[in-house]
């Protein structure tokens, strides 16, 4: 429990944080296709006998560098670039684990998530790389937020929206490598998008929803947590259905808000 907690809060800053830059820039169905392509890596780090988490990253950076690229360069639009990385990186991820000798691993845990299950080394990894992403956002903030919103502006000030590009490319990967384990890869893209989106419900400035959709993760994977302990269920899809409800929450209550009768003087 000390372990899943600390995947819990570890997992939630650095999806809220780098979920914040995912949504703002409208490359939701990117940070899936990055997902789903480190399936391929687990299967073939099964069938070769390596550590899991070493083949998904190689998978998850080498498809979101290829995205990056993809977009940049042309040729193939974005969209079927990532479906195209999106059902390779599974069909891979099948056949290795099928042609894994012995015991066959269980892909559920993968799939769906398991989050007791997460050791030492994974905790020490999401600690080194949560710590990575706070330190950048917070020095950086102001040439990613250029970068994502407005490249040519970006551009003029200065900012290498090339570097910023990849670099978060990198940074979307690793987040999503060592979340899987929390999480799995079905449910991992609502974990990059539910906070942002809650927040942006509220406010409009980058960098108070970067900040706050980190607690809101953070608070909904605790919640997730506490309520798969005491319901037995799966921790990854009672978080889900906590930041599920929490948007179904805020949404309503700013309907209500917004179309509230205004006193006359």
């Amino acid at each position: 429990m000390q372990n899943a907690l600390l995947a819990a809060l570890f997992s939630g800053i650095t999806c809220g944080v780098v979920g914040s830059y995912i949504v703002a820039r409208r490359t939701v169905f990117s940070s899936g296709g990055i997902t789903h392509a480190s399936f391929g890596g687990i299967g073939l780090a099964y069938w070769a006998g390596i550590n899991p988490i070493l083949g998904a990253t190689l998978f998850a950076v080498l498809a979101a560098v290829g995205i990056e690229l993809g977009e940049r360069r042309g040729g193939i639009r974005q969209d079927s670039a990532v479906g195209i990385v999106w059902s390779v990186g599974m069909a891979l991820g099948i056949i290795f684990i099928h042609l894994t000798p012995g015991y066959t691993p269980d892909a559920t845990g993968i799939l769906f998530g398991n989050i007791l299950a997460v050791n030492r080394g994974t905790i020490w990894a999401s600690a080194v790389l949560t710590a990575v992403v706070v330190v950048a956002f917070a020095i950086w903030h102001r040439p990613i937020m250029y970068a994502t919103f407005d490249r040519e502006f970006a551009q003029s000030q200065g900012v290498n929206t090339a570097v910023v590009g990849y670099a978060m490319a990198v940074l979307t990967a690793l987040t999503v490598v060592l979340s899987i384990q929390a999480v799995g890869i079905v449910l991992l893209i609502s974990l990059l998008t539910f906070p942002a989106t809650i927040v942006g419900l509220l406010t409009k400035d980058y960098r108070r929803i970067a900040a706050w959709s980190a607690v809101v993760a953070v608070v909904a994977g605790v919640v997730g947590l506490a309520a798969s302990y005491r319901m037995n269920i799966p921790a990854g899809a009672a978080t889900i259905f906590v930041l599920a409800a929490s948007l179904i929450t805020v949404k309503l209550l700013t309907l209500c808000f917004k179309h509230r009768p205004s006193r006359k003087a």
